[in-house]
């Protein structure tokens, strides 16, 4: 009976995450009470406690959740591309999917950020890190013009694709054109670059 008890608990988890979720993403971290959460996800502040410690536990399972889910999305798009310019504009595509299809976890790692939980600000940014690291191995794989800091423009392209959801519509522009508009810059400092070349 115990064990069938516990499995009946278990299966409760990726309701919990999805509810802890959707809560974050609205309400803010701080502004998201257990109460909130045992209603949104219809368990009690002990079941809750059956599977998490804390709240910041549970902030932490959302953001891994998170994570892995733009990173499963933007593997999966650039898998069979051997191009860099082509993978990177595929792992744009993947993001700007990710973070537009108004998931919950998508919006919890844009609008929660590191600091906002210093007591697990360390966890959350190795995992932002862990990302952002698979990111830079497309972005490090064009070639740019030696004046130019690469870091900050890669920067720079995380930080407009993570603001696409302020005044993105959906239908008005497809998510295809936002990327290479987003791109086009930096495709346009390779073609300088190249042109100087054949100089």
């Amino acid at each position: 009976m115990a064990t069938t008890v516990a499995k009946r608990q278990s299966n409760r988890w990726p309701v919990l995450l999805d509810a802890a979720a959707a809560q974050f993403a609205e309400r803010g971290y701080h502004a998201t009470t257990m109460r909130d959460l045992a209603a949104a996800s219809a368990m009690t502040p002990g079941a809750i406690y059956f599977h998490v410690a804390s709240k910041q536990a549970l902030l932490l399972a959302v953001y891994e959740e998170g994570v892995q889910r733009i990173l499963d999305r933007v593997e999966a798009a650039v898998a069979a591309e051997r191009e860099p310019w082509g993978r990177l504009e595929k792992a744009v595509i993947a993001h700007l999917r990710s973070i537009l299809d108004a998931s919950a976890y998508a919006r919890v790692l844009i609008r929660i950020l590191p600091t906002d939980a210093p007591e697990i600000g360390a966890q959350l940014k190795e995992l932002r890190d862990r990302y952002e690291s698979r990111f830079q191995r497309y972005f490090s794989a064009i070639v740019l013009p030696k004046e130019r800091n690469t870091a900050i423009a890669r920067l720079a392209l995380l930080g407009a694709m993570n603001w696409t959801p302020v005044w993105y519509k959906d239908g008005e522009k497809s998510i295809d054109v936002i990327a290479r508009e987003l791109l086009a810059p930096l495709r346009a400092l390779a073609g300088a670059k190249a042109e100087r070349r054949r100089k």
